[in-house]
């Protein structure tokens, strides 16, 4: 289930690209099968990068000659030099991080100039309804510690010399999967989730694995109106 819309990218032959707290590398996988140079994924999770290089040599790496790494780190402090990748990823992190402006100062720093960031964060709608409906999903540790306004870190990207180049709304199925999931979280904590908690999670998996061409074209109709996310794209304007 890939939040970034690749063909919005413009990968081309000899980018580098960077993927800022990776998780399981859904997103590094994706970016392997482009014709690009380089791909590295960073994550802060051990478990989520053994998971990561688990699934891309099972699944990924005989489909692709694109140099894979995963590593370990913090997106306050990248272990890259200045202007090292063409094109950075960092999906679904920004809401989990006290000092989200540092982070955003780590992407720029990594970025080359003319360079595209895509980032996404839980939209403010959507997000609300969970926090008003369960208290533990944003105080489970590693949670979420905030809620964005979308012109609120526009703006932040912006003041740092990027310019919005394009965006939209994703996921827009999974929204209600979340409402749900806060709305008994106490029983599914306890691992006694109702059914129709149960049967919308094995809906999601067949979803995520069959990606029937009716549903996508549904979920694309109500991304607008429920997108669990909003995504962004940037181009870097000025030097790194």
């Amino acid at each position: 289930m890939e939040t970034i819309d690749f063909d919005r990218l413009t990968l081309t032959p000899g980018m580098r690209v960077l993927d800022v707290g990776c998780g399981e590398g859904r997103h590094v996988h994706a970016a392997a099968l482009e014709n690009v140079a380089e791909v590295v994924g960073l994550d802060l999770g051990l478990d989520n990068l053994a998971a990561a290089r688990d699934d891309y040599d099972e699944y990924v790496a005989g489909a692709t000659d694109v140099p894979v790494t995963f590593c370990a780190g913090d997106a306050l402090r990248l272990p890259f030099e200045d202007g090292t990748f063409d094109v950075v990823l960092c999906t679904e992190v920004l809401e989990h991080l006290p000092d989200y402006e540092g982070a955003i100062d780590e992407l720029r720093r990594v970025c080359t100039s003319g360079g595209t960031l895509a980032v996404s964060v839980p939209r403010a709608v959507p997000e609300r309804i969970c926090w008003a409906l369960s208290d533990e999903y944003h105080q489970v540790e590693g949670g979420h510690v905030r809620i964005f306004d979308r012109e609120e870190l526009r703006a932040a990207i912006e003041g740092r010399g990027f310019r919005r180049v394009d965006g939209h709304f994703a996921h827009a199925l999974h929204a209600p999967y979340w409402w749900l999931k806060c709305l008994w979280w106490d029983r599914d904590d306890r691992g006694d989730p109702p059914f129709l908690l149960r049967a919308y999670d094995r809906f999601l998996e067949w979803d995520v694995l069959e990606s029937p061409r009716p549903v996508r074209l549904l979920e694309r109709a109500l991304d607008p109106l429920v997108g669990k996310s909003v995504v962004y794209y940037f181009r870097l304007e000025g030097p790194p």
